[in-house]
């Protein structure tokens, strides 16, 4: 299969399941809302060595938030709904809290709850208020009062999504990538977790070390394709960029593969599209490339 002239291997990637919550920060204004959103999802790119996996997901506009301000909406994943309530009760009280004019708010409609308990900083004077129809905790704070909602919804996700990017160069690979991130920003409930959503390190399971979880993907190293035998990268191609996604759902992952190779595919010198899998091991879901794209 060809997109644009670029080849799509058929293969599939291999997600697998994470505990989720949805966090809608407000603020005075887009910038300080950007500015804790930013903060409560630092150090969250993969669970192989952060304590969480976490990114933004969208802009809330504000007729869209509870108390009619600017909002960032960020998506925390954790193995376990301990692991999610544990890194909102840091995160919300480490990140969001102490930032400038902010408020946080569920963003997440489900029967099953969280209870984050960052009242008791009030040292006593906390209060109980209604914010936009919503029960919710007022903290006197030294700007003014921080408001925050305690319940936060949790559910079962779905991490690893992904694909890879081969082309002639790293600026082609770079660029491709960036158009792809750019695109996925736009599919409702899903984030990319790693560095500006895009990973140079692709990894695979394992290692020669047994102190390791994950290593180099070897086979995808441009760098090694006349030393290690079964390379997967062709003759011409001298960069791979991967990019991974999270979503509330295996249809919203798919939906941001989808449109995310859509956009990469439009750059030059991009020679070929494939993911990362394990021979189905991994994970439960497995998206097929040609499948999606068909």
């Amino acid at each position: 299969m060809e997109l644009n002239g670029v080849e799509i291997e058929d293969t599939f990637a291999e997600a697998f399941s994470l505990k989720m919550a949805r966090v809608v920060i407000t603020a005075a204004n887009k910038r300080w809302a950007m500015v804790a959103a930013k903060e409560a999802t630092g150090f969250g790119t993969s669970v192989i060595g952060c304590p969480a996996e976490a990114g933004i997901e969208c802009l809330v506009p504000s007729d869209k938030t509870p108390d009619g301000r600017p909002g960032v909406a960020i998506i925390m994943c954790h193995p376990k709904k301990d692991g999610v309530k544990d890194q909102l009760l840091g995160r919300l009280g480490q990140c969001i809290l102490p930032a400038p004019t902010t408020a946080s708010f569920n963003g997440l409609e489900t029967e099953e709850k969280l209870s984050i308990k960052l009242q008791f900083f009030g040292d006593g004077f906390q209060y109980e208020t209604e914010v936009g129809g919503r029960k919710v905790w007022g903290i006197p704070m030294m700007e003014g009062d921080f408001i925050f909602e305690e319940n936060y919804g949790v559910q079962k996700g779905v991490a690893g999504g992904n694909f890879f990017i081969l082309a002639k160069n790293q600026m082609a690979a770079l660029t491709a990538a960036e158009n792809a991130v750019d695109a996925i920003y736009d599919v409702e409930g899903t984030i990319t977790p790693f560095p500006g959503g895009i990973v140079a390190s692709g990894s695979k399971v394992g290692s020669q070390y047994k102190f390791l979880m994950a290593s180099a993907n070897e086979k995808y190293c441009p760098t090694l394709k006349n030393k290690v035998e079964g390379t997967s990268i062709p003759k011409e191609v001298e960069s791979v960029y991967e990019i991974v996604i999270n979503g509330l759902d295996e249809e919203s992952v798919k939906q941001a593969t989808k449109i995310g190779i859509e956009a990469s595919v439009k750059i030059p010198g991009v020679v070929k599209i494939t993911a990362g899998n394990y021979g189905g091991d991994l994970g439960q879901y497995k998206i097929n490339l040609h499948e999606i794209l068909g």
